[in-house]
């Protein structure tokens, strides 16, 4: 590297004290919005480009990750002729490029888009869809919970932008380095792979709200309150895979997918028009909460619990019966639970002058069959939200366990 050539690494050693400060900090993030909601002190906003998020280690990044401020979510399809082989070269290519720029190193062949800022807290995470298997002729160590979801009456599917073989997370605090990860994993897929559907989307920014906080979605409405904290004894339980012979979990997980977990991907549009129609009092009765602060409207702050069996002087719940936070409480589905972990989107105005926005819902789970299918089930027979809402792409991916120093994303799958 010449001597007017700065690396992203060399950034770094430039923070000075706020930046070794930020990088302290980074590990429990400033962002609005928390993946498992923290009480940590904000991050200044001059230390974001510090904050780093190690690519190797037991579980991928970008699944317990703060959630960060910018996103994009891209499935790809295998190459006509592309097997097991060539998948395995993918993802030594495809972890390789995520590590080198989770660590501030620029990629091979580098844009230079980013040259010039730190990591941002980036996350590059990968997953195998249920064709993936069919196409490397590994059908037979596909699991059981890649079976496929079963139809939901609010689906308006668009199989284009739904599925795919390989699905690829990227996250950043930053949105030219969200760009340039983007790009270093399309030009790395080189004949391999090809893209299928990409999806952009975006949350708060680090350090724009006084003190940490849930961040809201484009309704309003604070999301992510019931989040499985990792301080949870049962968050590993119903978040990752566990190791084989560990005693937890279910018998019928593949060792390969140890440390690893499930994301059901939707991107879901809300129906703002009609939405923003409503008064604010009605809103809170068809989710269940205050808007102002998220709490139930039994009352209390956003943690409290919710009070399903109040009622009101007339004798009726004061969360209504078909409110979503009651028909979605964990404790209304067996205790199954799931962590959300989404992006907001706006793809400008539809055809018929409505406006394309929404989210991008991401939720992670050890078995989906347990986590989100039930729940949604629920939702789908009577939740009051869903008059303002449509479910227009879905996947479902098996996102492995992370890397080892050296390894790659899969190998346990494609090597053995």
């Amino acid at each position: 590297m010449s001597d007017n050539e700065i690396s992203r690494r060399r950034l770094l050693g430039t923070v000075g004290a706020a930046g070794a400060t930020g990088l302290a900090l980074g590990a429990a993030g400033g962002a609005a919005g928390y993946a498992a909601a923290a009480a940590d002190p904000a991050t200044a906003l001059a230390t974001v480009g510090s904050t780093g998020e190690p690519f190797h280690g037991e579980h991928q990044a970008g699944i317990t990750t703060p959630m960060q401020s910018h996103g994009h979510l891209v499935a790809f399809d295998l190459a006509p002729g592309a097997g097991r082989k060539e998948a395995a070269a993918l993802m030594r290519r495809w972890s390789a490029t995520a590590a080198r720029l989770a660590a501030g190193e620029p990629a091979d062949d580098d844009t230079g888009v980013a040259l010039d800022a730190g990591p941002s807290s980036l996350t590059v995470t990968f997953g195998f869809g249920r064709t993936f298997f069919d196409r490397t002729g590994l059908a037979a160590r596909r699991p059981v919970q890649l079976d496929p979801l079963p139809a939901f009456s609010g689906d308006r599917l668009d199989p284009r932008r739904s599925e795919g073989d390989l699905w690829v997370q990227i996250g950043a605090n930053d949105a030219l380095v969200a760009f340039h990860a983007l790009r270093a994993v399309q030009k790395s897929a080189g004949g391999a792979a090809r893209t299928r559907w990409q999806m952009n989307g975006f949350n708060r920014s680090p350090g724009i709200t006084s003190r940490p906080m849930t961040s809201r979605n484009l309704m309003g409405q604070i999301d992510g309150t019931r989040n499985p904290k990792p301080s949870d004894p049962d968050f590993d339980r119903r978040v990752f895979v566990p190791v084989p012979g560990s005693g937890s979990g279910s018998p019928d997980q593949p060792a390969w997918m140890a440390g690893g977990s499930y994301a059901v991907v939707r991107r879901i549009r809300m129906l703002l028009d009609d939405w923003e129609k409503l008064k604010p009092k009605d809103q809170e009765l068809v989710i269940g909460r205050r808007k102002s602060d998220g709490a139930p409207l039994t009352g209390g702050g956003e943690t409290t619990e919710l009070d399903l069996d109040r009622t009101g002087p007339d004798g009726s719940p004061v969360i209504p019966a078909d409110a979503h936070a009651r028909i979605s409480a964990p404790e209304q589905n067996a205790g199954a639970a799931m962590l959300r972990r989404p992006f907001s989107y706006h793809d400008g105005m539809a055809a018929d002058g409505t406006p394309d926005a929404g989210l991008l819902f991401v939720c992670w789970q050890a078995d989906p069959l347990r986590g989100f299918v039930p729940v949604q089930r629920k939702l789908d027979r009577g939740d009051a939200l869903s008059p303002f809402i449509r479910h227009e792409a879905s996947g479902l991916f098996a996102v492995p366990g992370g890397a080892d120093e050296g390894g790659y994303v899969g190998s346990r799958l494609l090597e053995s």
